[in-house]
């Protein structure tokens, strides 16, 4: 199996195309630079996961404006089955309505004022998509959005 972790997408026909038919659930999988670098050369005592977090905190609000939803977030400690090396530092799932949506907010105004932190911070990540959400977290995230 062959990895590679990248920053941007390597064929942006394919993430800009409409793919599956309803809500998508991006599985990131990212790594950070031990200290972040951003393009205007500023100095900056961040580390990459700090710069990122910058991103990320306005990042979520973009999700929200273009329907999605953040659903997990989490550090990676290890890997207990199989191998891979390096680790990734960090996975996250966002669900999106369609991959329309993530397309959208990806090239929208809002993440065009953000992306410096996301460049910054991020070594490379994979994005995976998935479709058919199980039916127990379905159940989950309805719960939640009762109480």
């Amino acid at each position: 199996m062959h990895v590679e972790n990248e920053v941007y997408p390597s064929d942006m026909k394919k993430f800009m195309a409409a793919g599956p038919e309803g809500p998508v659930f991006m599985v990131n999988l990212l790594k950070f630079k031990d200290k972040a670098e951003y393009k205007d050369g500023r100095e900056t005592q961040l580390t990459g996961k700090q710069a990122y977090e910058l991103y990320l905190d306005a990042v979520v609000n973009l999700v929200t404006d273009f329907g999605g939803k953040e659903i997990f977030w989490a550090d990676v400690s290890d890997i207990v089955l199989g191998q891979a090396s390096p680790l990734w530092d960090t996975i996250a799932i966002v669900m999106y309505p369609n991959r329309g949506a993530l397309a959208a907010m990806s090239s929208s105004e809002g993440m065009k004022k953000i992306a410096l932190h996301r460049h910054a911070g991020l070594q490379g990540q994979l994005n995976i998509e998935t479709i058919n959400l199980p039916a127990r977290l379905a159940d989950l995230l309805r719960e939640e959005e009762i109480d």
